[in-house]
């Protein structure tokens, strides 16, 4: 672990580009075995290929995954230009997935701050948030916290969310929770996470190129290829 820290800390220092800091917090339940957790892996790593490819991207995208269940942190946020490679994903256990947006949250708080140690400016932070089922395994005061935390974070701009809902046992009704404003939750065409993963990272191409503060939009209609709102 402290080697990892010194790792990330030491690419601040050599390199001083404004980050996007994403984090993608996966289901990898026991649900998401066989062709689910393919798929997922095969959407990680075009993922993680894409914004390599990218000049500007593959210096500024700062990746963090974090799985459940059990929840653990796959890895800590690093450049792709640090960690050219996705990690193997693998099924199993429950789905604590307040437990799972806990870490991720608290991992992106001191990101933020070691950038802020550092000097570093950065965009505004992006939490994907994936799911083939129903929280299970955790604790439903842990979530509610976590619902409002992320709320409070993407009320005051500090967080952009896109919560997920993969295949029809989805939760939506709970993922719907963690959208501000009352928008819907996004339901996953199928198992099309590489459509998904190719618009997130034009989308992250599309911010790294301008200039921290503004404001970026999005290409809405290229959602419509891997997603359909589900009330």
């Amino acid at each position: 672990m402290v080697a990892a820290n010194l790792i990330e800390l030491d690419d601040l220092v050599d390199n001083p580009t404004a980050r996007v800091p994403i984090i993608l917090c996966l289901d990898c339940s026991t649900s998401m075995r066989g062709a689910r957790i393919k798929e997922l892996n095969a959407g990680v790593a075009s993922f993680y290929k894409a914004i390599s490819s990218d000049e500007i991207a593959r210096y500024s995208a700062e990746i963090s995954i974090v799985t459940f269940g059990p929840v653990q942190k796959e890895t800590d946020f690093q450049t792709v230009s640090t960690q050219p490679h996705a990690p193997k994903l693998t099924a199993a256990g429950n789905t604590p997935l307040g437990e799972a947006v806990e870490l991720s949250l608290d991992l992106l708080e001191r990101r933020k701050q070691e950038y802020k140690d550092n000097g570093i400016d950065y965009y505004q932070p992006w939490l994907v948030l994936m799911t083939d089922g129903a929280p299970f395994g955790g604790s439903a005061a842990v979530l509610a916290a976590q619902v409002a935390r992320v709320q409070s974070l993407a009320g005051a701009g500090k967080l952009a969310v896109f919560p997920i809902g993969i295949g029809d046992d989805a939760d939506m009704s709970t993922l719907n929770k963690f959208t501000p404003g009352g928008r819907p939750a996004f339901k996953l065409q199928g198992l099309n996470f590489q459509a998904f993963f190719s618009w997130l990272s034009a989308s992250v191409s599309r911010v790294s190129q301008s200039t921290p503060g503004d404001g970026v939009e999005l290409d809405a209609a290229g959602i419509q290829s891997w997603a359909t709102f589900k009330l």
